[in-house]
């Protein structure tokens, strides 16, 4: 009689457990290629919150822009289609207009100049701007500082600019270095760009060193030059649709996954830009470092721009933020 109560109460206690521990399947898709810092940081999310839940929340992750391209995921995280993505700033200034301040021309020697930014009052006030857009940020992930890459001829000079067909993501701050550089840009989805670079759509493109490499741009590229034209973030973000329906544990084990994968993503992204030089060099490449005082002349009249443009309050915040972190360095 005892042992049938005991193997009645396990019963009951395996149902009871069986039910209470509902496995939630959340997505996360990004457009960056498999060993890419975007990527890793992904994995490392989802790694996260699984070990912090228990196994309670699952966060499959799809790279390669499985999900969608970074602008029809936005719209997808919107309307909680898609609970997480690893966006980017041009694609994501066209939902929120003030990401672009981010990508005014060298505005950032240094990552961890643009770091310091992001965590500080301009960042705060770009999230409350995402949340009122349906996008809860979870971190600013770093898309590093972006170089010219093409098959023509080394960029030496703003003169070899001239006439050069460059791909550029959706992003309005770099379309507008780009024409101030007299390139002349072209928008192409970043899962096309290595087909569009390889058939001569296009003669080249600008992204991180990291970008360049993990999608191996660089087999269709002769030629790299370190122009350090501007920096991009890669906006963390989840559908406030999904947050919204999470209990407050549960959001708590979201955001402390996502500190821990911002810091683990930015370590990656410092250590990629100080080794990849030599890598793409021995895969062929040919790296140059221009003189950039006669780019920073040329593309001052973007952020003059900008500053006098609707999002003009905004950008001067970043501009100022920028040249403090800078006297502090």
């Amino acid at each position: 009689m005892k042992s049938m109560l005991i193997k009645a109460v396990l019963a009951t206690s395996l149902v009871l457990t069986s039910t209470a521990f509902a496995q939630v399947k959340l997505t996360l898709g990004h457009n960056a290629a498999v060993g890419n810092p975007k990527h890793e940081a992904s994995v490392k999310f989802a790694e996260l919150v699984k070990e912090k839940s228990g196994g309670k929340i699952v966060v499959q992750v799809a790279p390669a822009a499985q999900l969608g391209d970074d602008v029809p995921i936005l719209t997808s995280l919107r309307n909680g289609a898609v609970d997480f993505a690893a966006n980017s700033q041009g694609s994501i200034s066209s939902v929120i207009p003030e990401y672009a301040a981010f990508g005014m021309p060298f505005l950032f020697p240094t990552l961890q100049t643009a770091w310091k930014v992001m965590d500080g009052p301009v960042g705060e006030e770009l999230a409350k701007l995402s949340a009122d857009k349906g996008l809860v940020v979870l971190g600013y992930w770093d898309n590093g500082i972006r170089h010219v890459s093409n098959k023509l001829r080394p960029i030496n000079s703003t003169a070899d600019m001239k006439g050069l067909k460059v791909r550029t993501p959706p992003d309005p701050a770099t379309i507008d270095i780009m024409k101030a550089l007299n390139a002349e840009p072209e928008q192409i989805k970043f899962s096309e760009l290595y087909v569009a670079l390889q058939q001569g759509v296009v003669d080249g493109q600008e992204n991180p060193l990291m970008n360049i490499y993990s999608s191996k741009l660089y087999e269709v590229q002769k030629y790299i030059s370190l122009t350090a034209h501007k920096y991009e973030m890669t906006p963390f973000v989840m559908s406030k649709r999904t947050y919204d329906r999470m209990s407050e544990a549960d959001r708590k084990i979201i955001r402390e996954a996502a500190l821990e994968a911002t810091k683990f993503n930015r370590q990656l992204s410092l250590e990629s830009d100080q080794k990849l030089i030599g890598e793409l060099k021995a895969k062929g490449v040919e790296i140059n470092q221009p003189d950039l005082a006669p780019f920073i002349v040329a593309t001052q009249s973007v952020t003059d721009q900008w500053l006098k443009g609707p999002q003009g309050p905004f950008v001067k915040k970043v501009v100022e933020a920028a040249k403090a972190a800078r006297a502090a360095q």
